[in-house]
């Protein structure tokens, strides 16, 4: 297994999130988070990053615990993390975020060339103040940062919210094209279509845990699922 997590029990302060949340992604998989706003899906991703103390459980990566890991080293170990909103360092230019993700594993620039190579839209705006650019464009930087550690584990939370659907589609081609690399992939999205289009399985939260993790193979807009965990 790539990335496991067993019985993770994790929360802000008093409040108690995740509550025995277990699933796990296989190498070169999407593997999409689906739930009610509330049940504990950003909260996931933010234990696997070690941003939230996780109290009970595991989170094992190729067979090494990282949930006891300082939040700084995570990344190091190799998962990359495009947080919801994106957090880019809006006086920063591109080229300088592309360089922080640089920095975070050591990596030169034949990685650089190889993430421009992916969004070409953004070489030509190296120059440019990242707060500046449209939404999409932001969307596509904070996934470059994020490739620019070589990640083995890829997590991306919400990355459609608020975009065009040509952005969206640009999105969609993007995860696709890192899992044909090899990249694994936990994504957490609302959109049931854009789910349904990149995903391999859904695992359905509710309550801080995993209900039921499905192919989308067999799933359709209309599959009860939807309705039952997501309110679509």
């Amino acid at each position: 297994m790539m990335l496991t997590l067993q019985s993770i029990e994790a929360g802000y302060g008093a409040v108690q999130v995740l509550r025995g949340l277990t699933f796990e992604v296989r190498p070169g998989e999407v593997l999409c988070l689906m739930g009610r706003n509330g049940a504990g899906k950003t909260t996931a991703l933010r234990a696997i990053m070690g941003q939230v103390p996780v109290t009970a459980g595991s989170v094992v990566l190729d067979g090494t615990p990282v949930n006891t890991l300082p939040a700084h080293e995570v990344p190091k170990q190799g998962i990359g993390y495009v947080p919801q909103g994106r957090r880019l360092f809006g006086e920063l230019t591109v080229a300088e975020n592309i360089e922080i993700g640089l920095m975070t594993r050591g990596r030169d620039a034949r990685v650089r060339e190889r993430v421009l190579s992916i969004f070409p839209r953004l070489r030509e705006r190296l120059d440019q103040m990242s707060r500046t650019l449209s939404g999409g464009e932001q969307q596509m930087l904070a996934i470059a940062r994020a490739l620019c550690l070589e990640p083995k584990v890829l997590l991306l939370d919400e990355p459609t919210e608020g975009l065009q659907p040509s952005m969206i589609a640009l999105i969609r081609d993007t995860v696709v094209a890192l899992k044909a690399t090899g990249v694994t992939t936990v994504l957490v999205e609302q959109r049931v279509d854009a789910a349904l289009s990149v995903a391999d399985r859904i695992a359905f939260v509710t309550g801080g845990r995993v209900a039921e993790t499905v192919p989308t193979a067999g799933l359709t807009t209309t599959s009860p699922q939807f309705a039952t965990y997501v309110g679509v």
